[in-house]
């Protein structure tokens, strides 16, 4: 057996088997959590699976016992080193598949200490004031976007042409990466994103970023400037690899999430021209709408896994040590138990505790960046094109059920 193959057949074996039709979108609704998986929420909140190799796997579909999970302590985010990983390789392949320098930084598959030490360095530089200093900047950003595309004219295609682009530029300027390297990192991180991509193009791509991240990594170290990355070589003692890792992350969750946030969100308004309207005309619910999207979206494919250090209670069962959890996000934030017509995309609904960002010591670091860029997007996308709407039939818009972060892959408009 070669190493891809040794590779591959380990990824199978440690990532947690869960029913396909709990995570395929079946197009009934382009907006709505698989049916299957809204049905088995109806019938509890954790929910016990055997896989073949008789381990057992917990799906967490209500939103109290999501919080408990991503709250504990006993529960582990260290996937590297689950007992599953431990048990179904090698040392040997173990060390392949894991090797340090890859761990290095990666700290939201880390558990206190460890994960503590890294996030506490971080923080300083994700602060609320921090994020709304860049407003000005994000506006400039969203505005620019906008004005090209009116003077070009309708039709457009809105990923390519705004919600791609003003994200990506804009984590870019806050990282001090080169924006005119755009192309390569968005090929590559949306390969690492791929559900259908082979490990060797996932292990080609995750050490095309690391080279690449760490050639930028060298230039700060060598010559800081004001940018975020130039200000964890100054201000902490983080060595290279661990930069590399924190700022492979960072690069990653800061333009590809939020563009799907913008463009699913586009979409999904556009699907509910009642909001869409109520939005467009009542401006000051842009923080509720933001939230609402968060909540209603969920782009998150499945869910989040965490595995038993020791047994935990949760939800009136017992997850013994060893087990492991996947909290189902899009689950969670449809929860009938926390969400009044849970279903329903209401632009004014009073903002809530969904878990969109996570819950707990890991939750999202950058989560005010992209309620920022989402704030100032749909703002300024609804007031400067009020009439827009899709340029192709609904069923022709392509769908990201390929990808592990839902979305479009392309949004056609026209205004």
């Amino acid at each position: 057996m070669t190493t891809a193959e040794r590779q591959r057949k380990a990824q199978e074996l440690i990532r947690p088997q869960l029913p396909p039709e709990l995570s395929r979108r079946d197009g009934r609704c382009p907006f709505d959590p698989a049916a299957a998986l809204t049905e088995l929420s109806g019938q509890g909140r954790v929910h016990r699976f055997e896989q073949a190799d008789g381990d057992v796997v917990w799906l967490v579909t209500g939103h109290e016992e999501a919080r408990a999970v991503l709250a504990e302590p006993r529960m582990s985010a260290d996937r590297m080193n689950s007992p599953r990983a431990r048990r179904v390789i090698s040392p040997e392949l173990h060390a392949e598949m894991f090797p340090p320098e890859r761990r290095a930084g990666s700290f939201i598959f880390m558990d206190a200490p460890e994960h503590t030490r890294i996030r506490k360095m971080l923080t300083g530089q994700f602060t609320v004031r921090r994020m709304r200093d860049l407003t000005p900047r994000v506006h400039e950003i969203v505005t620019s976007h906008l004005d090209a595309m009116v003077e070009k004219g309708p039709p457009a295609d809105l990923v390519r042409d705004f919600a791609l682009p003003v994200p990506s530029l804009v984590i870019c300027e806050l990282l001090g990466v080169d924006y005119g390297d755009r192309d390569e990192f968005q090929e590559r991180t949306a390969k690492l994103l791929s559900l259908d991509a082979t490990i060797d193009e996932q292990i080609k791509n995750a050490t095309g970023l690391r080279v690449f991240m760490h050639s930028l990594v060298r230039s700060k170290q060598a010559a800081q400037g004001d940018d975020l990355l130039s200000g964890l070589v100054r201000d902490t003692d983080l060595s290279t690899d661990e930069l590399v890792g924190v700022a492979n992350l960072l690069l990653i969750a800061g333009h590809e999430t939020t563009a799907n946030m913008l463009a699913l969100g586009t979409f999904a308004l556009l699907e509910h021209p009642g909001q869409f309207a109520k939005l467009r005309d009542e401006p000051e619910l842009i923080d509720n709408a933001v939230e609402e999207l968060l909540r209603y979206l969920s782009i998150v494919s499945m869910g989040v896994a965490r595995h038993a250090k020791e047994d935990v209670e949760i939800g009136g069962v017992t997850i013994r040590a060893g087990e492991t959890v996947v909290v189902s996000v899009p689950a969670v934030n449809r929860d009938p138990g926390q969400y009044e017509d849970p279903h329903a995309l209401l632009v004014d609904r009073p903002r809530g505790h969904h878990v969109a960002f996570g819950h707990g010591i890991h939750q999202c670091l950058g989560q005010q960046l992209a309620r920022v860029e989402m704030t100032v997007g749909f703002t300024e996308l609804l007031r400067r094109l009020p009439s827009l709407r899709l340029a192709v039939p609904v069923d022709e818009v392509p769908l990201r059920t390929d990808m592990s972060i839902y979305g479009v892959h392309r949004l056609p408009v026209t205004w």
